[in-house]
């Protein structure tokens, strides 16, 4: 039985998760929790073009590892079968229109990605659209 350092997999897989999104370390935040004896994984993403934060995916396991490999399951299966969402939006103290796009299996849930950890009013939505399936 070969044991494995537990920092050692949860940075292979990490880097693996940012590999396959194609994104760059300072773009991605894995922000983990201790919810009710288990981990939670917040996938965020930072826009570097207007440097907001969104959420990209919650994970749940029974440790670290485990919410990782979910993540990586969910980025390698699931991630492209969810609707594509166009979200037209500015801050309140910009009148800079952003548009930033979402995978999520309703527009509800693209509206809580866009929203995550941020009060509502500080965010106006002018336009979400169902993207056409490619």
């Amino acid at each position: 039985m070969v044991i494995t350092d537990e920092r050692v997999e949860v940075a292979r897989l990490q880097k693996d998760i940012k590999d396959m999104l194609g994104l760059n370390t300072e773009n991605l935040v894995f922000e983990y929790s201790s919810n009710n004896g288990t981990i939670k994984l917040d996938l965020i993403t930072v826009n570097p073009r207007h440097n907001q934060s969104f959420l990209f995916h919650t994970a749940e396991g029974i440790d670290k590892i485990d919410a990782l490999k979910k993540m990586h399951d969910y980025i390698k299966r699931k991630y492209k079968e969810e609707n594509s969402y166009t979200i037209q939006w500015t801050t309140v103290d910009s009148n800079d229109l952003h548009t930033s796009y979402f995978r999520a299996k309703n527009m509800y849930s693209a509206l809580d990605k866009l929203y995550y950890g941020r009060d509502m009013n500080t965010i106006s939505v002018y336009v979400i659209q169902l993207n056409p399936i490619s």
